[in-house]
């Protein structure tokens, strides 16, 4: 068994390679997040992170991720995928499972650098992550969230055939926000009319599904 499983795991859709984050990928990802994720009068995270003061941002990130990668565990695991075009990352697309073998329900959050937005890499890369979920995994049902003022978010969610499923309230920026809270299953999964080619999986299902 490899020490690290997720080592050769691999989603890959027409124009992008997802695979679980690695150092090497991490600064490029940091580089993105240098450059920026979104204008500064606007905060689509329900996390402020990237409010961090800019000499914090790069090891902030890098901390997270080594902290989320020790923390794997069957029932509690989150992958952090990089996602790349033509083979640089371009932005980071996240699956979760909290207890996956009962309830077979994973979450999902993403974010693009700004230059890479607009051009339909969000719902592509989402989109991957659902079939990974739905048809590798065996998921039941999937969630997301959005803030109210994140159309972006929102429009790719409906394009996959997402719900509405209620709303929450937080604090954000000091202020009062609310998002909207998504579900998706299986028979309402608006699947892309592209075939996901997926390698590597088989070291990572103990992990993933136990």
């Amino acid at each position: 068994m490899d020490a690290w499983p997720y080592r050769h795991l691999a989603l890959r859709t027409p124009r992008l390679d997802l695979r679980p984050d690695d150092d090497e990928g991490l600064g490029e990802l940091v580089d993105l997040v240098l450059d920026g994720i979104h204008p500064p009068d606007e905060m689509p995270f329900g996390v402020e992170w990237t409010d961090a003061p800019r000499d914090r941002l790069g090891i902030n990130a890098l901390q997270y991720h080594w902290a989320v990668r020790s923390e794997q565990r069957p029932g509690r695991w989150a992958v952090n995928f990089l996602v790349r075009l033509d083979g640089r990352v371009i932005g980071e697309q996240t699956l979760v499972g909290h207890d996956f073998s009962v309830t077979g329900e994973v979450s999902t959050g993403s974010w693009l650098g700004r230059r890479h937005q607009g051009q339909g890499l969000g719902t592509e890369m989402r989109a991957a992550v659902l079939v990974f979920a739905f048809d590798h995994l065996g998921a039941r049902t999937a969630r997301s969230s959005a803030f109210v003022d994140n159309p972006a978010s929102l429009a790719v969610s409906r394009k996959l055939g997402y719900r509405p499923d209620g709303s929450l309230v937080q604090v954000r920026r000091g202020a009062r926000a609310e998002q909207t809270r998504l579900v998706l299953d299986r028979e309402g999964f608006r699947r892309p009319d592209w075939e996901l080619s997926v390698t590597g999986v088989t070291d990572c299902l103990w992990l993933l599904t136990g």
